[in-house]
């Protein structure tokens, strides 16, 4: 059965990334790996300004932390500056490993010897001056990021429109349309709602 989603989603940029252990395991022959925004969306459960940004995120992230380098799953600390429960960092967190490989402690602990080891990559509650920051395990450079959804949309009051006490039975009609475009509009302006900052 065929998922129906927005047709915008087909038109967001893919994430690719090189993993050694799908290629080691036999995945497939080159541990290539291509990630879209539908494949976060299935994993998230929902499209929201979160969701998207996190994509957002590790998508410019990735691309100023390897430049021309095609990135290197298994092979990225991430860094939270939040909780899992403040500001929907855990969601970010959730987006971020899916993508990158990083995990807390739960994440495949690597064959005998270490190699393909994905745990203690992924930390949350770091005192950075970013709000997310990615470094390379192989030439330790880092990328601090910050996402500012606010500058454009504002998802609080398009939810509120729909369940507050206002709520018209149009506005609830609407507002899964109303929600979805918002979305769109974040990936229209990631260059005004990501910040990437090199350090």
């Amino acid at each position: 059965m065929d998922m129906e989603y927005q047709s915008f989603f087909d038109e967001i940029e893919s994430i690719v990334l090189r993993d050694e252990l799908t290629e080691f395991l036999g995945v497939n022959k080159t541990g290539m790996i291509e990630i879209t925004y539908l494949d976060i969306v299935k994993m998230a459960g929902h499209s929201c300004a979160t969701v998207a940004g996190a994509y957002l995120m590790a998508l410019k992230g990735l691309r100023a932390l390897y430049a021309e380098e095609i990135p290197q799953r298994g092979e990225i600390k991430v860094e939270i500056k939040n909780s899992p429960t403040e500001h929907n960092a855990g969601v970010v967190g959730s987006v971020l490993s899916n993508i990158t490989g990083a995990t807390t402690d739960y994440g495949f602990g690597g064959i005998p010897g270490g190699k393909f080891n994905r745990r203690g990559l992924l930390f949350y509650n770091v005192p950075i001056d970013t709000e997310v920051r990615f470094t390379r395990l192989d030439t330790k450079k880092q990328i601090g990021i910050n996402y500012h959804p606010g500058k454009v949309v504002n998802p609080g009051q398009i939810l509120m429109s729909a369940i507050g006490p206002d709520a018209s039975p149009e506005d609830k009609r609407t507002f899964p349309k109303r929600f979805q475009e918002m979305v769109k509009t974040v990936f229209e302006n990631r260059n005004a709602v990501i910040d990437v900052i090199e350090q």
